[in-house]
């Protein structure tokens, strides 16, 4: 087998190695990672399931869920409408994000309707295979450069100003037991997430540099 072949085959199990590895190790909340997001008053999760609203905009609910395994509660990291991010890149603190529903490909939204429950801002899922429109972009609120795994933040809605929250109160039929999510006012109230379970991806820059390294070797 030729060196440069030789050398091909080992970068890709060195790739496939380290970027697991490095994946595992992430501290950042990257473009393009899948996670799930728990409001740490109630220590619920930010949920949606294709359930409409039966007042308000009509549109998909979002609600909030003490069941950590649900599949309905993880949502994919992207950037603002209209944008792109490189996959694997650090989410700034002050960045403006879209959350992405992962099973119904909706984006979390939030408009100015009354929720059902709190009479606070309703928040629901919207748009079409991911794309919809400025209501869907959200500012991270957090300390330091960028967005970390394991730190507290805020979600604040760009359109209306809004924090993303909830109300303490649940829902009875046919979504019974879980918890309305609302945007509200201020940032003292129940506004605070951290990630939990997800796939963090790594930023690519060790993989190009290896890269690079092997064909100046060349």
């Amino acid at each position: 087998m030729a060196l440069e072949n030789i050398s091909l085959v080992l970068f890709l199990i060195y790739v496939l190695h380290f970027g697991e590895l490095q994946a595992s190790k992430q501290i950042y909340v990257t473009c393009g990672s899948v996670i799930k997001l728990m409001n740490t008053d109630y220590r619920v999760r930010l949920h949606s399931h294709d359930v409409k609203y039966g007042t308000g905009s009509g549109q998909q609910s979002v609600t909030a869920t003490e069941v950590q395994e649900d599949i309905n509660s993880h949502w994919l990291v992207k950037a603002a409408t209209g944008k792109s991010c490189l996959r694997g890149e650090p989410i700034k603190c002050g960045g403006v994000i879209r959350l992405e529903h992962v099973e119904t490909k909706k984006n979390l939204h939030s408009h100015h309707f009354q929720s059902p429950l709190s009479g606070n801002q309703e928040i629901s899922c919207y748009g079409d295979n991911g794309e919809g429109d400025s209501g869907d972009n959200w500012s991270v609120i957090c300390s330091g450069d960028n967005w970390r795994r394991d730190e507290s933040v805020m979600f604040k809605h760009v359109d209306t100003q809004m924090y993303l929250g909830t109300s303490g109160r649940t829902f009875g039929r046919p979504i019974n037991g879980q918890m309305e999510v609302v945007g509200v006012h201020s940032s003292t109230g129940a506004v605070h997430w951290q990630t939990m379970e997800g796939v963090y991806l790594h930023a690519p820059d060790i993989a190009a540099k290896y890269t690079h390294n092997i064909h100046s070797e060349l």
